[in-house]
């Protein structure tokens, strides 16, 4: 007679893991870092070296002296953090600003509530956001693009910026379009100023594809945030054209994009549920224009998605994920 084997759930296995999933992230963040460098130039690529490296030495050393536990710098999160965390800075950032914010990102966001799986904010936008209260002079700088081989850096707003400081000198939005000479078209495939994860719109939208084909993550959250953008900004946009920007401009400018795909979406700090991702994603899209049109920092993403990510137990509460057998 057999022997008659009990064992605790879940008892269906499949051939993923933490460091597929994540090294698929990983990939599909290489068209943004290519055009990054591209656009931006060797310091760019120095930024995202610094930034990794100090993500895994801080992760390895926490683990290893702090915790007692194996090394988890294996399954690539930290990797995908300071990948996160260098595309969210300006390419002028000096290298030790952008360590700091990995020592914080890893060592107070992620290590401090016991690594990977039980933190709560998302590590790359808090150590943005910490960066950001912390040396706002070199986080609020913005240069053009000079290219791999380009000369001097040239400071000047980013659009939405630029939106901004036009509205408080009295201009209306379409003046300060036109002297701008900001087009949707070049938005799309080379935007003008903001950070390194912003130079290019189609590069991050294919990263994103590529997540959905390998079903890594569900288009809810990401989905949720564009429409609530475009129909919010619609709204302003259609009571008072002159004071507000329409939707394809806040669809396409700022860290939207970035955000909503690759860091909304993070499994340990987004909802499990897809109606919890709607919520979730709803109110990071809502968040982020009122930060927009009626805060004092031009841009919201990176605020709305840490405060929703407070928000999550509750949502999960709210809405209950389907048991495995249940009808």
């Amino acid at each position: 007679m057999g022997k008659l084997l009990v064992t605790p759930s879940p008892h269906i296995h499949t051939k993923d893991s933490t460091r597929s999933l994540m090294l698929d992230v990983v990939i599909a963040l290489l068209p943004a870092v290519i055009v990054s460098v591209v656009f931006y130039g060797w310091r760019e690529l120095m930024l995202l070296g610094v930034s990794v490296g100090a993500c895994l030495l801080l992760e390895w050393a926490v683990t290893r002296f702090m915790l007692k536990k194996p090394s988890t710098i294996g399954d690539l999160s930290a990797v995908i953090t300071g990948i996160l965390l260098a595309l969210n800075v300006p390419y002028t950032t000096p290298w030790w600003v952008i360590a700091i914010g990995a020592v914080f990102a890893i060592g107070v966001a992620k290590m401090t509530f016991g690594g990977i799986g039980q933190n709560i904010f998302n590590p790359a936008i808090a150590g943005r956001v910490f960066l950001l209260v912390s040396f706002p002079t070199y986080m609020t700088t913005w240069s053009q693009p000079q290219g791999l081989f380009g000369l001097d850096a040239i400071t000047g707003a980013t659009p939405l910026g630029a939106v901004k400081e036009g509205l408080l000198a009295g201009s209306s939005v379409q003046d300060i379009m036109a002297a701008g000479g900001y087009d949707y078209a070049t938005m799309l495939y080379a935007n003008l100023g903001g950070s390194a994860g912003e130079a290019c719109a189609i590069a991050l939208l294919a990263g994103f594809v590529y997540l959905l084909c390998r079903r890594v993550i569900k288009p809810w959250i990401t989905l949720s945030i564009f429409a609530t953008v475009a129909l919010t900004s619609l709204i302003f946009w259609g009571i008072n054209p002159a004071r507000f920007t329409d939707p394809l401009f806040n669809l396409l400018t700022g860290g939207l994009i970035l955000g909503a795909c690759f860091m909304a979406t993070d499994y340990v700090t987004s909802p499990m549920s897809a109606w919890g991702g709607v919520v979730f994603g709803v109110g990071i899209g809502f968040l982020t224009m009122m930060i927009r049109y009626f805060g004092s920092y031009p841009e919201g993403v990176s605020f709305a998605i840490l405060i929703m990510n407070a928000f999550v137990p509750l949502i999960n509460m709210a809405f209950h994920q389907k048991k495995f057998g249940r009808k």
